[in-house]
């Protein structure tokens, strides 16, 4: 197994402080080296252009499926929005994962809910479907996702993409609950690995004063001083 985890974060130009604080907190906590990509739509214009749609809250709705081509189909690789903190130590996520090689990805599996608020950050809208989140925290079993390439990618529509239907049920492994906690949706308890900002970062006015948020400032304070 490679010794350095390629990490990519969904990069958006409305939140770009939230990929340096999440970059931050995971190189804080790593017992690994980690080498860190943003996926910014600027950066893959020559074999990536495909529009955000309106129903799409960021710019990396769609692009997060790019990660595997991006790592050339080699190991694998953590996919992650840019509104998380990461608490825990990424290098665990190695050692569950090489124990079900079969699998084609990991995630959490959160139980199907409907959002507490139909509008979150910026005035997007909170769309309800079957999986919702489960795309925001994924590990890539890289070599077993040929299928997405920048073709696929750009033309399949986001509920295909997003809901796994590329692959089969059986082969999408499941991640411990602590490893996708959902802010102002589910409880926050003291063994959390990564909390995920889902409603709307600190980094916004609006929910600076949000459930969770002193671990975001905790970091961000890191990166910055």
């Amino acid at each position: 197994m490679d010794p350095v985890l390629k990490i990519f974060i969904g990069y958006d130009s409305r939140e770009k402080i939230a990929f340096h604080v999440l970059s931050q907190s995971i190189i804080e906590n790593s017992t690994i080296p980690v080498t860190i990509t943003p996926i910014n739509l600027l950066n893959i214009k020559k074999f990536y252009n495909r529009p955000k749609a309106k129903k799409h809250s960021t710019e990396f709705s769609i692009s997060r499926f790019l990660t595997p081509y991006l790592s050339n189909y080699k190991g694998y690789s953590l996919y992650l929005d840019c509104d998380f903190v990461v608490l825990g130590d990424v290098a665990k996520l190695l050692k569950l994962v090489s124990k079900k090689q079969n699998k084609v990805l990991w995630c959490v599996k959160h139980k199907h809910y409907i959002p507490k608020d139909k509008i979150k950050f910026l005035r997007e809208k909170q769309l309800p479907y079957p999986k919702k989140n489960w795309s925001s925290f994924m590990i890539f079993n890289n070599s077993k996702c040929k299928i997405l390439t920048p073709k696929v990618v750009t033309k399949a529509s986001g509920l295909y993409l997003h809901q796994f239907k590329w692959t089969k049920d059986n082969l999408v492994g499941a991640l411990p609950k602590n490893w996708n906690i959902l802010v102002g949706e589910q409880k926050i308890t003291k063994k959390i690995n990564a909390l995920h900002y889902t409603l709307g970062g600190p980094y916004f006015k609006k929910h600076s004063k949000c459930e969770g948020s002193k671990y975001w400032f905790k970091y961000k304070k890191k990166a910055f001083e």
